[in-house]
């Protein structure tokens, strides 16, 4: 009860110096509690609405998925006949049935011909109004669509594009486009997550979304009473047979979770890792704190030695504080995640995804992780300190005020740091040199691993020559302040490497990050100028195929010279060696792709591809089925007959562009697969008259001006396109990054403001001497300052050759451009000076304000 009651007399004496620390346990648990909170929000959104969506029992086309449609390679849903629907209404148990048709293989847009799709990614989905639809939405205003001339619109996609009753709107599918007014504005019942929904009448859909009557995308059928879904199943297989896909509510439910299922795992993970980032630097601030605090009450803990305690006591002193400041941020924590999901799913709504708090799910695990997780972490990272302080001697303690520096310790440390340092660079060597990128990044991250918990040890070896190598360049300029800085940020080289450690971590990743994304543009772009002899791409942003009207709408553009039609199917292979590799790519295009795309063939020539009942497999294909110029493949064509096709050429598999294709062309394709059935072209290329360029590039975009749904662009387009997506994605990255910096910028002042109080005497006597206020402060800014730029040097230094190593990897997959991005780089580095600045500011502004003789009398 006496180690309790001191634990808690010296953790609320020092409430002020625990509060940062605090702040770190309460940022890392909130982002751990947040993420639990907002992922099964999310899930329980899902849930709800597929549940409420789902009938007793869909019939759908055999090869649909069982989450709902699969768009063929036509453009097209698959559909039912509507005879199903009678067959299904006279089955036993069926109480009603309907039949149902959408599609998000489309585009909507506005008079002005602007997307009305979401921002937030989610689908454009178009269908018919039924029964089912009315049980989970409500007509907020005006009625249902009855006629052509008739859409009901969602009120989510109508507050967004503030769109009203009369507007009208282009429902633009693959069979065309059909222009219709709003007649009504629906709301769900429950929450959207953030698909723009339209409705159609029946028959208005049916020509629309597949061009034809009396076909359906499923049927819904509702059970009688007391008859299971189960049953219903049952009797509704007997009387179809096994040609349908036939799902209960339940199996439809599940179906549409397993789809969000994926995607949400992902998310989940990523953000847990970087919660898990944020905590390994909170850890650094907590071990800072703890080790200043056992160092400033060194007499203190001597007393007690003296008066009886034992090292055991001491030791379960310090850990109790640190249980009690890991239990105060984990609790605090835990309510902040709370919000912080809030705050992300009105973010979320700001981008289109519209989650409702009515939905928040905080599953009794959450809180009980964030709790485990911040005591344990704050316990373990306090056990060293702790551990040095139950080692005091009572008589050395009450000697000194301060705690004599463990120089053995300090060697075994730097000694173990040097090896695990070697170790990972050597492991990093390993992962450049490797020939399999799967070899390779087994070691990647053996030495990402090893080499950044090496610099961690052996930061307080590095303080010392990189300190003064900064505080020449840096801190020299100011004079005697400038080296008092230097002087004061080498006095504990412990405390400053683990300080600069904390900052290092964070800048590392973000250095990594910025090499590898840096090189896969340049990579990525120069393999677009070897490779791409075209000029112009066209395609659809949203994955929309090309109508043939818009393909006719291209090659009659006068300016250009050759347009070149690109498909992509699926067939079934029987190579030489016997193996049958079912529902296998194959990349069917006009002879000229062999010169829009620069392939390199290791066997052959492509050209030779393309000619009747001829293909090109790469050649990772080639060898592991004993494929060689000549070999034959029968190929079965989905949706078409079996052909025998020739090998004429072998490609390279290290292309970027096109990566792994198998190529033949679109007029053996046709001799297999029926006309209305061929596959629509994916993209086209285009490749202007010479000299004509910009009129061509100009004619093109008039010429697709009724095809809102494609996107013209020329190489310097398609780069940028691609630099774009990337640095969102790395934007995004460095986002959820900077909630370790914040707490390793928390580290730097808690670090400076623990030291002010441990140099309280030392202050005074220097002001009593003649040092202004101004000069203090600026000496305690400037000793911030370098202690920021040696965690930047190191962890920019230390990312750098992360990233090198992994564009190695790369290399081996055919991006061989290795691109530093110095203007990133040394934005940081001087970002980091200013990082220092704003930690010092509190601390500087607190040690200007002693009072001069009350410093001096400081014991």
């Amino acid at each position: 009860m006496t180690v309790l009651k001191t634990s808690m007399r010296n953790f609320l004496a020092h409430k002020g110096r625990m509060a940062l620390s605090a702040v770190a346990v309460l940022l890392s648990v909130a982002f751990v509690s947040g993420t639990l909170v907002f992922t099964d929000t999310m899930s329980t959104t899902f849930d709800k609405l597929f549940a409420a969506t789902a009938s007793d029992v869909t019939v759908s086309a055999k090869d649909a998925s069982d989450g709902g449609e699969t768009t063929s390679d036509t453009g097209k849903p698959p559909v039912v006949a509507e005879s199903v629907l009678a067959r299904v209404r006279d089955v036993d148990g069926v109480k009603s049935a309907e039949g149902a048709l959408h599609s998000t293989a489309l585009t909507v847009v506005d008079r002005d011909k602007e997307s009305l799709s979401p921002t937030s990614g989610g689908p454009t989905i178009v269908g018919n109004w039924t029964a089912n639809d009315a049980r989970t939405m409500k007509i907020t205003s005006g009625a249902p669509p009855e006629g052509p001339d008739q859409v009901m619109v969602d009120a989510d996609t109508a507050d967004k594009h503030g769109l009203e009753l009369g507007d009208a709107i282009s429902v633009i599918s693959v069979v065309g486009s059909h222009t219709a007014k709003i007649s009504g504005i629906t709301d769900f019942t429950v929450t959207n997550p953030g698909a723009a929904i339209f409705f159609l009448d029946t028959p208005t859909a049916q020509q629309a979304l597949i061009g034809e009557s009396g076909v359906f995308t499923n049927v819904n059928a509702t059970a009688a009473d007391g008859v299971s879904d189960a049953q219903l199943k049952q009797n509704v297989v007997a009387a179809l047979g096994g040609d349908y896909k036939v799902l209960t509510a339940k199996e439809s439910t599940e179906a549409g979770q397993q789809d969000v299922e994926g995607f949400m795992s992902v998310l989940k993970y990523a953000m847990l890792g970087f919660a898990g980032i944020a905590f390994l630097v909170g850890i650094f601030l907590i071990i800072n704190t703890f080790s200043m605090l056992v160092a400033q009450r060194t007499r203190e803990i001597g007393l007690m030695r003296a008066i009886g305690s034992s090292r055991k006591q001491v030791n379960r002193s310090v850990l109790i504080e640190a249980l009690l400041l890991g239990l105060v941020g984990s609790v605090l924590g835990v309510v902040a995640g709370v919000g912080l999901a809030v705050g992300l799913m009105k973010l979320m709504g700001a981008v289109g995804m519209e989650l409702s708090t009515d939905d928040l799910t905080v599953a009794w695990t959450t809180p009980v992780v964030g709790l485990l997780l911040g005591v344990v972490v704050t316990v373990l990272a306090a056990y060293l300190p702790a551990r040095r302080a139950g080692k005091i001697s009572p008589m050395a303690a009450l000697r000194d005020a301060g705690a004599p520096a463990d120089a053995r310790a300090g060697r075994i440390r730097g000694g173990i740091g040097t090896f695990l340092t070697a170790v990972g660079a050597f492991a990093l060597y390993l992962a450049s040199a490797a020939d399999k990128a799967a070899e390779g990044s087994m070691w990647l991250g053996l030495g990402v691993v090893l080499s950044l918990i090496g610099f961690v040890l052996i930061g307080p070896l590095l303080a010392g020559g990189v300190v003064r190598v900064l505080g020449v360049v840096v801190l020299r300029v100011f004079g005697p302040v400038g080296r008092m800085a230097e002087r004061n940020a080498l006095r504990n080289p412990r405390r400053t490497g683990a300080t600069g450690a904390a900052l290092m971590i964070g800048l590392a990743l973000v250095a990594c990050l910025s090499v590898v994304g840096s090189s896969m543009v340049a990579s990525a772009t120069d393999e677009l100028d070897k490779t791409v002899g075209t000029d112009f791409i066209i395609q659809s942003d949203s994955g929309q195929l090309l109508t043939p009207q818009a393909v006719k709408a291209v090659q009659d553009t006068p300016e250009l010279e050759r347009v070149t039609e690109y498909k992509w199917t699926e067939a079934d292979f029987t190579t030489p060696d016997g193996k049958r590799l079912e529902d296998t790519a194959i990349t069917a295009a006009d002879p000229t792709y062999a010169t829009d795309l620069r392939v390199e063939t290791v066997e052959g020539k492509l050209s030779d591809a393309y000619r009747p009942d001829s293909m090109s497999v790469h050649e990772k294909f080639a060898e592991d089925h004993g494929i060689g110029l000549g070999s034959t493949i029968d190929v079965a064509f989905k949706d078409g007959e079996t052909g025998t096709l020739t090998v004429r050429a072998i490609t390279s598999s290290e292309a970027v562009v096109d990566a792994g294709a198998i190529y033949t062309s679109i007029d053996t394709l046709a001799t297999y697969v029926p006309a209305d059935r061929l596959p629509l072209d994916t993209l086209l290329f285009a490749t202007a008259k010479e000299g004509q360029q910009e009129a061509a590039y100009t004619a093109l975009k008039d010429s697709l001006r009724d095809y809102p749904q494609y996107t013209v662009r020329d190489q310097t387009d398609y780069k940028e396109a691609l630099k774009d997506q990337i640095g969102q994605l790395l934007n995004m990255i460095y986002g959820l990054l900077a909630l370790a910096i914040v707490v390793a910028v928390l580290g730097v002042v808690n670090t400076l403001a623990l030291s002010v109080v441990e140099r309280t005497r030392e202050i005074g006597l220097m002001r009593a001497i003649g040092l202004s206020r101004r000069q203090l402060r600026r000496m305690i800014r400037l000793e911030s300052v370098v202690i920021a730029l040696f965690g930047a040097l190191l962890g920019l230094g230390l990312g750098m050759g992360w990233g090198a190593t992994a564009q190695q990897l790369l290399a081996l997959e055919g991006l061989k451009v290795l691109e530093i991005p110095w203007p990133t780089i040394i934005g940081v580095f001087i970002a980091s000076a200013f990082v220092g600045l704003f930690a010092a500011l509190v601390p500087a502004f607190r040690a200007g304000r002693m009072n001069v003789l009350n410093a001096i009398a400081t014991e």
